[in-house]
């Protein structure tokens, strides 16, 4: 039966995949802009987007190299949420 409990543990665990699954990527764009902000405030450099094009790219490395990965784990919740399924209802 669906108690509260279990509708707590669903929650926790989506929290926490979506916390895996998007943490590389908004790492990867906050390291390249703190990089970039740093050369601008060293060159004197003012554009705001010199940033876009690397952040951009380094999110697009992520997604090639991890991309499998996220997949796999949001595949896997799936199928745990879809297989658990009878046991929520009756």
């Amino acid at each position: 039966m669906m108690t509260p409990e279990s509708i707590m543990t669903l929650g926790q665990q989506a929290m926490t995949l979506t916390v895996l699954v998007s943490a590389p990527l908004l790492l990867v764009a906050l390291g390249i802009g703190l990089i970039i902000s740093i050369f601008q405030a060293a060159t004197q450099i003012n554009e705001m987007t010199l940033s876009f094009i690397p952040k951009l790219v380094g999110m697009v490395l992520v997604l090639v190299i991890l991309g499998p990965w996220m997949i796999s784990m949001m595949v896997d919740y799936i199928r745990r949420l879809y297989s658990g399924i009878p046991s929520l209802v009756g």
